[in-house]
């Protein structure tokens, strides 16, 4: 080939290269929006499924909570009931979980606990409003 053939061939090939992005670049771009679009949606389709399956567990744990609740008050209530019957009545239980509960937080903040029997059988406790000390 001569040198000005080899030139001309350079130059088609050059002119085809430009004519080749001149329209592959727009049509690339139209398809890299696309793909844009849709990698878009399937994310928030993604992070909808995610909300949806967040808000389902709360919804079961606080149903399984209140269940797990309402088996502690059955229990409760059952034990209370038998510790009634056990001590005589509701007014002998009633009697006894307050002594318990003044066992219980006898000496606890620097308390002191007084026991003043009375005509009704029950004590009164009169040292929570008088500090050590004083």
């Amino acid at each position: 080939m001569s040198r000005y053939g080899s030139s001309i061939v350079l130059a088609i090939l050059a002119i085809a290269v430009v004519a080749g992005f001149m329209v592959g670049l727009p049509t690339y771009n139209v398809y890299r929006k696309q793909m844009a679009g849709r990698a878009a949606y399937e994310q928030a389709v993604q992070d909808r499924r995610i909300r949806v399956l967040e808000a389902q567990a709360a919804l079961d744990s606080a149903r399984l909570t209140a269940q797990a609740e309402i088996e502690r008050a059955k229990g409760a209530n059952e034990a209370n009931r038998i510790m009634a019957d056990a001590l005589g009545g509701p007014e002998a239980y009633l009697r006894w979980s307050y002594i318990n509960m003044l066992q219980e937080t006898a000496g606890k903040e620097g308390r002191q606990t007084i026991y003043i029997p009375t005509e009704a059988g029950i004590p009164i406790l009169e040292s929570g409003r008088v500090a050590l000390g004083r």
